[in-house]
């Protein structure tokens, strides 16, 4: 058993998995804490590697690509401080590091663990039922569906809108941006019928628009993960439509190499319906007032050009 103790966490290698523990100082962000313990497969890891500094050095696991839900919905975008993969060491425990380190890379060099990308998650993401109050409204998944309730102070288009109910099996993919405090970030949902227009995320009723305490914002990632966990795996994807172009990167240091998320899918014939249904839902959130005249040009103009 190779072990490090630290006051952001403990890892924990047995040959086969890496434990990862949050810590229970203060200094442990909120998003850490609230996710938990982490069981890491070894069949998961590509390569793991110990930064030295003068004041305090850092340990990172890097993971294969697709391995883990958390890091395909959050596109390597977690901050430094909350990504699980990342240990602050203090100095006189960089040789400790050191031997972590080298314990794990041995076991991958005997096992033969491939780097290449993976084709279904390792790793389960966060469990189910899951529910994050952010800035812009409750959002809760329970495995099947995505239910959104807005807040008081979200937007008069989400608001009349009521609440918003997405079934699984409706769901393309999910986009997360993180509220960095500077910016403001979004947790979008995007659906088969929302997959050719987007509007701004503080209008749009599949998405959140995060603005509030980014400490509590970044909570979103748990739902996103957990939703990214169950559906199809981007390899299946990327199976079905093999000419697709990538979007997202992933950093290296964090969890491997670039990721290569998939394109939106062509139009298939029955989307006809689904877009002049689109048009109609545009048309009447302008006749109640609920768009404004720029608003509804530019979001009309977006789906005719996928028309």
């Amino acid at each position: 058993m190779a072990e490090i103790i630290q006051r952001d966490g403990t890892w924990a290698f047995d040959g086969s998995t890496v434990r990862i523990t949050p810590g229970l100082h203060r200094s442990v962000p909120l998003f850490r804490q609230t996710y938990g313990e982490i069981t890491v497969p070894l069949d998961a890891v590509s390569g793991v590697v110990f930064e030295a500094d003068r004041r305090r050095g850092r340990l990172r696991l890097r993971l294969r690509e697709g391995a883990d839900p958390l890091l395909q919905a959050t596109g390597g975008r977690l901050p430094d401080a909350a990504d699980p993969y990342r240990l602050a060491v203090d100095t006189d425990r960089a040789g400790v590091a050191e031997y972590v380190a080298e314990e794990i890379r041995h076991a991958l060099l005997l096992d033969g663990v491939p780097r290449e990308p993976v084709e279904s998650y390792l790793l389960p993401g966060p469990p189910v039922p899951v529910a994050v109050r952010s800035s812009d409204g409750l959002v809760s998944f329970d495995g099947t569906r995505v239910r959104i309730d807005w807040a008081e102070t979200s937007g008069r288009v989400k608001r009349a809108t009521g609440p918003r109910i997405i079934a699984l099996a409706d769901l393309v993919r999910v986009e997360w941006l993180p509220n960095t405090g500077h910016e403001d970030g979004f947790l979008r949902f995007v659906t088969r019928e929302t997959v050719f227009a987007k509007l701004p995320p503080d209008k749009d009723p599949y998405a959140l628009d995060l603005w509030g305490s980014a400490r509590r914002d970044l909570l979103t990632a748990l739902v996103a993960a957990a939703v990214t966990a169950r559906l199809p795996h981007p390899s299946v994807r990327a199976a079905a439509h093999p000419g697709e172009a990538g979007a997202a990167s992933h950093p290296g240091e964090i969890g491997g190499a670039a990721r290569r998320t998939p394109a939106v899918p062509p139009p298939r014939a029955d989307h006809h319906d689904v877009l002049l249904r689109r048009l109609r839902e545009l048309g009447q959130l302008y006749r109640d007032g609920v768009l404004t005249d720029e608003e509804f040009a530019r979001t009309k103009a977006a789906v005719l050009r996928r028309f």
